[in-house]
């Protein structure tokens, strides 16, 4: 049960681990990517590594580059196009120093005695990521659920008079839960 790609323009793996999901908020992307045919769902995969997975400003959910912390994280794997790849970057706000688009090792859900899969995820950039980590109690979840999306605040509905490092600084500042 390898990763096989059905459209040949879908060369490019990506590992969702949050609001790109089926059932949360941004995932109509993706479904506008898979009806263009610049995506195509491979499944439900978990990292090989532990990797913290917290909420920031909004209940919005990061992926902090720091292997070995936290939990393994169970998301879902979608090959896209070139084009497809454009446009998560630009939701992720990876030119603006939001997101950095790194590589991640999967193993399918549930089956993981198969070999692992290399693919790209959407961390947390470097530069709040340890601020991010203490601030969230140095504890992180396996999956981003509905319970951890309770309180989720689409981007359009959050103060537009500030940006986003302003949402991150006012959050890693602000007391703990």
């Amino acid at each position: 049960m390898g990763v096989e790609l059905e459209n040949s323009n879908c060369t490019n793996l990506v590992f969702t681990y949050g609001t790109l999901k089926r059932g949360f908020a941004n995932h109509v992307l993706l479904q506008d990517l898979m009806r263009t045919g610049d995506a195509v769902f491979k499944g439900t995969y978990r990292t090989l590594q532990k990797y913290p997975l917290v909420c920031g400003p909004y209940r919005v959910p990061f992926l902090l580059n720091m292997a070995g912390s936290g939990l393994r994280v169970t998301g879902e794997l979608y090959a896209v196009s070139a084009r497809g790849l454009d446009r998560l970057d630009e939701l992720e706000g990876t030119s603006r120093g939001h997101y950095e688009r790194r590589p991640i090792h999967l193993t399918p859900a549930g089956v993981e005695e198969l070999l692992p899969c290399a693919a790209s995820a959407y961390y947390a950039h470097k530069s709040y990521e340890e601020e991010m980590w203490k601030r969230n109690g140095r504890k992180g979840f396996g999956v981003y659920s509905e319970k951890e999306a309770k309180g989720y605040v689409k981007r359009k509905d959050r103060p537009q008079n500030l940006s986003f490092w302003d949402h991150i600084r006012i959050f890693i500042l602000s007391p703990s839960d």
